[in-house]
């Protein structure tokens, strides 16, 4: 897809100079009082030569300089090239500010027009919260070496995709006769936009530890969401995949994984079948499950393709399985900072989706002295509840996140110069709780004398799943909520465990409410910016056997807004109950 921002690119280098050093140069400018060309004819032709030939080789060095220095390094395409000095200019300011390259997360070698916000967004958003250890570094280079080597366009992905054509399989071809050097995941991510986020995050994870090409499923909006994570390939499943009806995959297919284990005779021949369909929705079955504690270097290796279905954050999961603990240990020292560093390195919204991102920011955000998110989430329907407006009002008040206004008349207000300013954002299908909350403080002043000001980019009133414009919207606002200084979610939300999570924000959650009525108490803070796992395993993967898997090690428990589910926490800075 051609990305927003790239037709206005320069042309570039439309036209290859000599490479010749001797060629002879025209004199540029007047000639000084007095020269005349009789003058110059009598000079030696030898010494005007060499002098021109110089001057080539003078202006040359440079550009065979940056040559040089950049040849372990991948050209930009020709839509990305820029003038030479622009480049150049662009390259030297990031490769000196690490900060601008998120600690190494990010390679500077990207066009920067065709995805302002993969260099932009640093302005916006606040310092790392977590900085990226160089192991994770190490393994980020590393699998985009293998995306490109075994991404789609290549030859390696055409053979492997060809064993899962049935008519190959259908002559008698064997795995094992191909070049199995390629494994592939896909991933089928669905529901809420927050769910198929937190999905990509995960499998992203997944298939850097079990050296995976990932390719994911574009849906109906994949593509005018986000950015290409990865240079000179695509992570976008082709569409012409073999493989055809994936979103209507079940458990019950003949390669599920789930009846793998049923029959676990059937584990030797893991590498006969043309994939392997792994099905994680929030509510799959026990043997599904067990896909968590698989060791992929005894079985699931020897798949060559893992079509995974999933709705949620399964980090946490893959943080029991002893198989990878150690890698885990290197790649996230802090336990609390996975999915804030992937989401920071995979998902940077379109030129269009940051426009609506930088337009709001800057006029309703920017200038304020505090940002304070809340995001609101009914899982009882589109209709406005009273009890969920005193859940938010009661948290803020609670945790004084918004002012006390007063009850009396103060009679004629006094000079807002120099008062302290406050912005807040909320997010929701609904406008009723940012009416209601706008007019508190426009009806009434302060009772210390802050500017309040309330505001909601939209407000749709149903989720439409799959819908372009509706998903671009939800994007932004994910982003808005990132970019704030203290936020207020809704337990149980995807939506905003993103918000959140983009910001590496440790937000303060509301309970989701139970009987239509207001908990006591209405938000607690969470114990880590972490997503929560809402179907986790009960199985404890060395004992073999049933377990309370919130308590089998020391950085993942339960989550404070559903008690079954499980997140990942720094041991250092557990919040006990």
């Amino acid at each position: 897809m051609a990305l927003e921002g790239g037709a206005g690119i320069g042309n570039g280098i439309i036209k290859r100079p000599p490479q010749n050093c001797s060629v002879a140069v025209e004199t540029a400018g007047h000639r000084a009082d007095g020269e005349t060309e009789e003058e110059d004819e009598g000079k030696p032709w030898i010494a005007r030569k060499w002098i021109s030939s110089l001057a080539v080789c003078l202006v040359a060095l440079p550009f065979l300089a940056i040559m040089v220095s950049r040849r372990d390094r991948p050209l930009p395409l020709a839509s990305g090239w820029t003038s030479a000095a622009t480049a150049r200019t662009t390259y030297d300011r990031r490769e000196s500010n690490q900060d601008g390259l998120l600690g190494g997360l990010l390679v500077p070698w990207f066009d920067e027009q065709s995805c302002i916000s993969r260099y932009q967004s640093t302005s916006h958003l606040k310092k790392l919260a977590r900085s990226p250890s160089t192991h994770l570094v190490k393994r980020l280079r590393e699998q985009e070496a293998l995306q490109r080597r075994c991404g789609p366009g290549t030859e390696t992905y055409r053979r492997a995709a060809e064993r899962l054509e049935p008519r190959r399989n259908g002559t008698g071809t064997t795995h094992a006769e191909d070049d199995d050097d390629c494994k592939y995941l896909v991933l089928v991510p669905y529901r809420g936009l927050g769910n198929r986020i937190l999905a990509m995050a995960s499998a992203f994870l997944y298939a850097m530890l079990t050296d995976r090409v990932l390719l994911v499923h574009r849906g109906t909006s994949l593509p005018d969401l986000f950015c290409e994570p990865f240079q000179e390939t695509s992570w976008l499943l082709p569409p012409d995949f073999p493989l055809r009806d994936l979103e209507n995959l079940t458990g019950e297919v003949p390669e599920s994984y789930r009846n793998l284990v049923r029959e676990y005779g059937r584990a030797a021949s893991v590498s006969e079948l043309p994939y392997v369909f792994v099905d994680l929705d929030h509510a799959c079955t026990y043997h599904d499950k067990l896909f968590y504690c698989d060791d992929h270097r005894e079985f699931l290796h020897r798949a060559p393709w893992l079509v995974m279905r999933t709705d949620g954050y399964f980090v946490p999961a893959l943080f029991l399985n002893p198989a990878y603990q150690e890698e885990l240990d290197k790649l996230f020292p802090r336990k609390d900072s996975v999915f804030y560093l992937l989401a920071r390195y995979l998902f940077h919204p379109t030129n269009k989706v940051w426009g609506l991102i930088t337009r709001f920011y800057d006029s309703y955000l920017k200038n304020s002295d505090e940002r304070l998110g809340i995001q609101v989430r009914v899982f009882d329907g589109d209709t406005p509840f009273k009890h969920v407006l005193d859940q938010i009002l009661a948290c803020t008040s609670q945790e004084h996140l918004l002012p006390e206004v007063v009850a009396q008349d103060p009679g004629p207000p006094a000079s807002t110069a120099g008062a302290r300013s406050k912005a807040v954002l909320m997010t929701g299908l609904s406008s009723w709780y940012f009416e209601s909350i706008r007019g508190r403080y426009w009806q009434s002043a302060t009772a210390a004398g802050e500017v309040v000001s309330v505001h909601q980019p939209s407000h749709e009133e149903h989720q439409l799943i799959g819908e372009a414009t509706h998903d671009m919207k939800a994007l932004a606002e994910m982003y808005l909520l990132s970019m704030t200084d203290a936020v207020v979610t809704s337990g149980w939300s995807t939506f905003g465990y993103v918000g959140h999570g983009l910001g590496g924000l440790t937000p303060w959650i509301m309970f989701k409410p139970e009987n239509l009525t207001t908990p006591d108490p209405p938000c607690r803070r969470a114990a880590s910016m972490e997503p929560c796992l809402h179907g986790p395993p009960f199985y404890d993967c060395r004992a073999r056997r049933g377990a309370d898997t919130g308590k089998l090690v020391p950085h993942v428990r339960h989550c404070e807004d559903m008690s079954w589910g499980l997140k990942l926490v720094h041991p250092a800075e557990i919040v006990l109950n």
